[in-house]
């Protein structure tokens, strides 16, 4: 159940779904790139290889499997949990046939660094909308009430993710270190400049990324 926004609901609202199309966009990118993806999304890919199911489809179902394990940790979603979960997979499926593929090292080399900027571009915008973690984030921080650190819990529940979608056939490489390496700063130096003001305390009542 969620509370009414009351402080600047609309600028949120469009702050975020902007962000999370910023996302969306990125992801199509790297796989455009075909250098190597994010780990989540080489566990995407992977599912979407044994299923035949799009890669954007895929992301939302996985996103809606990980809220409903949000009920037993205990955590509480908000709007932006639930546009996260959704709107991410949708971008996806109506960006990636627009990007042309292309066998260039030049090019590839392109998509994934654009793709990787576009991704924290656009979590500098969703996370400062400040409507709810996504549904990944949420994972971790439930796992560390019961005891992980939060580092572990990342990297523990990233690198399951990864060596799932190695299996199921989704792409490792390059791409995915970059990434591994550069979101972090990119997302560093976005957040601070794209973040409003904290909502009022009974607008949204969720945890914090």
């Amino acid at each position: 159940m969620f509370s009414v926004l009351t402080d600047r609901p609309a600028e949120r609202l469009l702050r975020c779904t902007f962000g999370l199309f910023l996302f969306g966009l990125g992801i199509s990118g790297i796989v455009r790139g075909d250098l190597g993806l994010a780990p989540w999304d080489v566990l995407h890919q992977g599912i979407s290889e044994q299923t035949g199911i799009g890669l954007g489809v895929v992301i939302v179902i996985v996103g809606v499997l990980l809220l409903l394990l949000w009920i037993p940790l205990g955590e509480r979603m908000g709007i932006g949990t639930v546009m996260n979960a959704v709107l991410i997979g949708v971008f996806v499926e109506l960006t990636l046939p627009w990007l042309p593929e292309t066998d260039g090292v030049a090019s590839r080399v392109l998509y994934l660094l654009a793709g990787v900027m576009s991704i924290g571009i656009g979590s500098g915008w969703y996370i400062g909308a400040g409507l709810g973690p996504g549904p990944r984030d949420g994972l971790m921080t439930g796992l560390a009430k019961r005891g992980w650190s939060i580092r572990v819990a990342r990297t523990g529940v990233e690198i399951a993710a990864l060596g799932i979608g190695i299996v199921l056939g989704g792409k490792a490489g390059v791409g995915t270190a970059v990434f591994a390496f550069g979101i972090g700063p990119v997302v560093q130096v976005a957040l601070p400049r794209l973040s409003m003001s904290a909502p009022e305390p009974d607008a949204i009542p969720v945890r914090p990324r």
